[in-house]
């Protein structure tokens, strides 16, 4: 095939693959979608807080609450 007549899954195969997070922030963007970031933040610090619960830090943790 030459050059001009490849399809765009083609080319898109070429093309180096974006990482799972640029891939969810360019949703956002390109879906315009930013009522969703405050949502993931607060899952990410929920996260955070439920792994650091189980180590060492959790004496600090419990501090704050």
């Amino acid at each position: 095939m030459s050059e001009n007549k490849k399809s765009a899954f083609e080319k898109a195969q070429q093309e180096e693959q974006a990482g799972i997070i640029k891939e969810f922030f360019l949703f956002l963007k390109h879906n315009k979608k930013y009522w969703m970031i405050p949502i993931l933040i607060t899952l990410l610090a929920l996260a955070a807080l439920i792994i650091l619960g189980g180590t060492a830090v959790a004496p600090f943790i419990y501090t704050l609450f």
